[in-house]
C-alpha cells in the first residue's frame, strides 16, 4: 500500500505505466458478457454483464487480497474481470485514479500522499492495505549482530546510528514513535537516511550502521546471513499504525456502486483466506504461498514460510484515528501544504456493506 520497500506493510509501504481509459462512466459498470445471476454470498448476485476493474498494483505483498481473490475466482464469481497495471510513481498514479482512468490503487502514508489530496487530487481511502501484526511486525527494527548485549532496550539506541528509509514518510513516523517510547529525541541518535532497504543490510554488514527500520523479507534474509537480529516489535510503540490504504476512484465508489460492492466482497474474501493461512494457521497456506509467489517479487516458498507477513484486516477496517494522527504529525513538521477534509477523503461505507454481506470475521 505502498512504496516498493514497504510492499510486504503495508509501505510505506506504499511504488507503475499509465494506462488511459480503463475507467467506466457507465453507472452500472457492466461492460460485457451476461452471466446467470445466481447468488454467491448471501443474496448478493453476480453482475448480469461482465465489468472490468483496473487495479494499480506493483507486486507488493500488501496486495494479497487482490491476488488471492483473482486466483481463487472470487472476482469472477461476481462477473468481475480485474486488470493489474503499474505506474512508475505516485505522481502519475494519483491523478489517474482521481480521473477514473484506474479504479483501485494502494497508497502509503506520507506527507506527499496527504499533500496530493489536500491540494485537490480527489481520491478516497476505502480499506486497509497494511498494518503491523502484534508481535510479528513485518516492518520493524533490527540491530547489528553482536550488539545484543549493548542494546537491550530502546533507550540503548542513544548514540547509535540508525537507518530509516524516508523523511516525512510512514517510516519516519514509526521512528519518531519509537524515540518517544524510549524517552529519546532525534538529537540523541544519528539519523541515517537510506532509501534502499537492501543497502541497509550491506551497511549493517560493514558496521556503518548499528540499527535499521527494516522490512520483510530482508529481515528474515539478514538473520539467515548472520548480519542482524530483530529487535522488539513495532507494535511496542505504534500498535495501531496504518501503513497503507486501499484507494478508490470517486467514479468507481460513487458511480459504479454495484460493481464496487461486489469487488469489495471478493477482496475481503481473499484477505480472509490470507488471514486463515498466515495468522490463524487454519490450513491452505501452501496454496496461498503459491499465489503470493506468482504475484510478488518474493518467489521462494520457503522464505514465505518464515517471514513476518503484512497485516491485513479481514473486515477491511483502517485505523482512521491513526491516519489523522500521522497527518497531524507531518503537519507539525511543516511538511503539509493545505488542509485535508477527512470526511471527504475517508469512505468506509463499502467495507461496512461488504461485512454486512459476509458477516464479521472474528
Amino acid at each position: 500500500m505502498f512504496k516498493k520497500g514497504l510492499a510486504l506493510v503495508m509501505i510505506i509501504p506504499l511504488i507503475m505505466f499509465v494506462i488511459a481509459g480503463c475507467g467506466s462512466n457507465d453507472q452500472s459498470g457492466e461492460t460485457g458478457v451476461k452471466k446467470k445471476a445466481e447468488p454467491v454470498d448471501g443474496e448478493l448476485k453476480p453482475l448480469e454483464k461482465e465489468a472490468t476493474v483496473t487495479i494499480a498494483e506493483d507486486g507488493s505483498a500488501s496486495g494479497a487480497g487482490f491476488y488471492i481473490a483473482k486466483e481463487k475466482g472470487y472476482f469472477e464469481d461476481y462477473n468481475i474481470n480485474v486488470e493489474f497495471t503499474k505506474f512508475s510513481n505516485s505522481d502519475q498514479m494519483m491523478p489517474a485514479l482521481a480521473a477514473g482512468k484506474i479504479d483501485i490503487a494502494g497508497g502509503i502514508s506520507s506527507a506527499s500522499f496527504f499533500n496530493s489530496i489536500a491540494q485537490g487530487i480527489n481520491v478516497k481511502m476505502i480499506a486497509d492495505k497494511g498494518h503491523n501484526i502484534k508481535g510479528q511486525s513485518y516492518f520493524s527494527f533490527v540491530i547489528r549482530k553482536g550488539l545484543q548485549d549493548e542494546i537491550q532496550s530502546y533507550k540503548d539506541f542513544k548514540g547509535k546510528t540508525i537507518a530509516v528509509s524516508t523523511k516525512n514518510g510512514v517510516d519516519d513516523y514509526i521512528f519518531s514513535q519509537m524515540l518517544e517510547h524510549a524517552g529519546l529525541t532525534r538529537d540523541d541518535v544519528q539519523f541515517e537516511l537510506m532509501s534502499n532497504f537492501g543497502n541497509m543490510t550491506g551497511s549493517m554488514a560493514n558496521k556503518q550502521i548499528d540499527a535499521a527500520l527494516q522490512i520483510e523479507p530482508l529481515i528474515t534474509k539478514g538473520v539467515q546471513q548472520g548480519v542482524h537480529v530483530p529487535f522488539g516489535d513495532a507494535t511496542d510503540y505504534a500498535p495501531k499504525a496504518q501503513i497503507a490504504m486501499v484507494l478508490g476512484s470517486p467514479k468507481f465508489v460513487n458511480e459504479r456502486q454495484k460493481v464496487a460492492l461486489r469487488f469489495m466482497v471478493a477482496y475481503l474474501k481473499g484477505v480472509r483466506d490470507y488471514n486463515d493461512a498466515f495468522v490463524k494457521n487454519k490450513g491452505g497456506k501452501d496454496e496461498i504461498i503459491k499465489i503470493m509467489t506468482q504475484h510478488t517479487s518474493l518467489q521462494d516458498p520457503e522464505i514465505w514460510k518464515k517471514v513476518r507477513v503484512t497485516g491485513l484486516n479481514p473486515n477491511g477496517r483502517m485505523f482512521v484515528d491513526n491516519i489523522k494522527d500521522q497527518y497531524k504529525w507531518y503537519q507539525s513538521r511543516g511538511a503539509i501544504k493545505g488542509n485535508l477534509n477527512f470526511d471527504k477523503a475517508v469512505d468506509t461505507s463499502l467495507i461496512e456493506k461488504a461485512v454486512d454481506v459476509l458477516g464479521e470475521y472474528k
